[in-house]
């Protein structure tokens, strides 16, 4: 089979790399539009049960991104000067420039042809090749061509957020909240390697436009920030976009939809077929799964068709409690004023449970004390881990519908 892959970010990269595992005799090529050795972001974060999954299906490059992360358990809160730790699974971080590095070179090592600096634009239709993958991002090219076919819905976050880098290398997962007179500003950190961290702050609209941070040049609005974590920064500096990209950049999260994954020989892989917020830390981790249940399709399909059919089905069917809970989790920082009342020690307990349908519709102090009983009655927790994923499957298919 002949093999382009249009996008050369993680799933694009990964999936290659297992059809060239299936069959050498595969024809595989990627498209990168940016140059080699050029990318976005910091780091990206993931949990132990990836790894796993990863060395089921390539176990050298998984020894080698397990190689190159950084890992850690549990969490810190910083809120109103105090500090609150709760223990928690095993995570890790690795810089996404090591990680495309990781990929890239097994990639080529299995006869993986990676063209750099080679754009696909919608005008220009996709390449010459027996199955196509749109592995190009939430801005995909290929997807845009046909976007009333795919279906594609975007849905805008209210709460605005950057995506910066600091020289702090955090011990493990940090939460800090800061009140300001105009609301509150708040931020997600975590180590990515041995010299940073990657740390995404967030904040209201209304925040973000009466602290000045609309109007303020780059480093006047990180020079801001860094006031307003100086405590958990520990006096480490905020950079802005990094490799001369810019500063920060301030956006809205776009939640990204499509009715269908493909389209004749063309499929969507990864951001281009639909995204999650960043709040609840699986954007790479779905991407690389996509990769896993496209290959595995067309390893065990009898056609294409059927094969494309088969990982559309399974991939949405495997994103509906996860929809559910990116959406309340992104939903529980949008209210935020309505936990910020609570104890410090409650408020970062129910952070950890801000991916529940019900927290919304409960009292935040009526649903701590609920959870604290369910930890300790056994058929209470039983029927919490039983309801839970069921709640939110129906209501991410209702809303689907």
């Amino acid at each position: 089979m002949k093999v382009v892959c249009v996008g050369g970010g993680p799933a694009g990269l990964y999936f290659s790399i297992l059809m060239k595992r299936q069959d050498p005799d595969h024809d595989v090529t990627v498209l990168e539009r940016d140059p080699a050795g050029s990318t976005y972001g910091w780091g990206v974060t993931y949990w132990g049960g990836l790894l796993d999954r990863l060395h089921a299906h390539d176990p050298a490059s998984a020894r080698a991104v397990r190689d190159a992360s950084v890992r850690w358990s549990g969490g810190v809160a910083h809120i109103r000067g105090t500090t609150t730790a709760r223990p928690g699974d095993e995570g890790f971080g690795i810089g996404r420039h090591r990680l495309l590095d990781v990929l890239a070179h097994r990639a080529r090592e299995l006869g993986v042809r990676l063209v750099h600096s080679h754009e696909v634009t919608p005008a220009g239709g996709p390449p010459d090749a027996d199955l196509v993958v749109a592995a190009d991002g939430v801005h995909s090219a290929l997807r845009s061509r046909h976007a009333d076919h795919f279906g594609t819905q975007i849905e805008t976050g209210r709460n605005t957020y950057a995506w910066l880098g600091t020289t702090k290398t955090f011990a493990t997962f940090t939460f800090a909240f800061a009140e300001t007179p105009h609301g509150w500003v708040w931020c997600y950190a975590y180590p990515y390697g041995p010299d940073g961290s990657t740390c995404v702050v967030e904040c209201p609209p209304e925040a973000w436009r009466g602290l000045g941070l609309d109007r303020m040049s780059d480093p006047e609005g990180l020079r801001l920030l860094e006031g307003l974590f100086a405590g958990p920064l520990d006096g480490h500096r905020l950079i802005g976009r990094p490799q001369g990209e810019g500063g920060a950049r301030w956006q809205s999260f776009r939640t990204l939809t499509n009715r269908t994954w493909h389209r004749d020989n063309l499929v969507l892989l990864g951001d281009a077929a639909h995204t999650t917020h960043y709040s609840v830390g699986a954007g790479t981790t779905l991407a690389l799964e996509d990769a896993m249940a496209l290959a595995g399709a067309l390893r065990t399909a009898p056609s294409l068709a059927a094969a494309l059919t088969r990982y559309e089905r399974e991939r949405t069917a495997a994103l509906l409690p996860l929809r559910s809970a990116a959406r309340y989790s992104a939903r529980w920082y949008e209210n935020l004023p309505r936990y910020a009342r609570l104890d410090p020690a409650q408020m970062f307990a129910l952070l950890g449970q801000r991916h529940s349908p019900l927290l919304p519709y409960v009292p935040p102090q009526l649903y701590y004390r609920i959870d604290r009983a369910a930890h300790g009655l056994e058929p209470l927790r039983r029927l919490k881990r039983w309801l839970g994923p069921r709640l939110a499957r129906t209501l991410e298919a209702s809303r689907a519908r």
